[in-house]
């Protein structure tokens, strides 16, 4: 009898009612926004306006601090992955009231999305804000960040590219650090098990002030491709 894999999903496809607003985004918008995924590799240059540099952000919420940083620097292209479609649709509608052209979306499985369907070499900067914790350590194989996933983000970073990670888990800070000075491909742009400040391009957003508040520490790790 054949031995039967399971894999194993780092989110879960939260539901719910959208407002009109989010409904228009998903909707009526989509296809000024998003991303349709076929078969194949996309062709990333062809669906932006510009070329220009990539940034990549996975597990964008409710989209708050990617709308910023794509109104802030209008000489990047952004392109985000989600699968909640209440901010999917929050973040598209958004982006059309600020008429934005450099700003994109996918909505699935980012994993599934780079690994069939994102060209290598593809993105100068990726970004992962406040994943999931899975805080319990019997789920901490629920972890996005593993070595396996870094591999595939290190094929679609393009040479002296960036990876910035932030977390509000101490636990989950730790892991990132460790994960990431083992790869081979990524450096610490600090030194050696050092966090960096928040750089000023990334937006401080409402969770985070809340946290702050409450006295949670955030943790900022940025490395880079080698």
């Amino acid at each position: 009898m054949e031995k039967t894999t399971h894999k194993i999903q780092s989110f879960v496809r939260r539901s719910g009612r959208l407002t009109l607003g989010q409904k228009t985004g998903l909707i009526d918008l989509w296809p000024q926004f998003g991303i349709d995924i076929s078969t194949g590799p996309i062709d990333l240059n062809s669906v932006f306006k510009k070329i220009q540099p990539i940034t990549l952000e996975i597990g964008f919420g409710n989209g708050d601090s990617l709308l910023e940083m794509a109104i802030n620097a209008p000489d990047q292209n952004f392109l985000g992955i989600e699968v909640y479609e209440a901010g999917i649709g929050r973040l598209i509608n958004e982006a059309n009231k600020h008429q934005l052209t450099n700003l994109k979306i996918i909505k699935e499985d980012a994993v599934e999305v780079l690994k069939h369907h994102i060209k290598d070499n593809s993105f100068k900067e990726f970004q992962l804000f406040f994943p999931d914790p899975w805080h319990k350590k019997k789920h901490h194989k629920r972890r996005l960040v593993q070595a396996d996933f870094l591999d595939l983000i290190s094929n679609k970073l393009q040479n002296d590219g960036t990876i910035h990670m932030t977390t509000d888990w101490e636990n989950y800070a730790k892991h990132m650090m460790l994960t990431l000075e083992k790869h081979p491909h990524f450096k610490n742009t600090l030194g050696a098990h050092k966090y960096s400040l928040r750089p000023k391009h990334r937006p401080i957003t409402k969770f985070e002030r809340r946290g702050e508040r409450l006295g949670h520490g955030v943790w900022d790790l940025i490395f880079i491709k080698e």
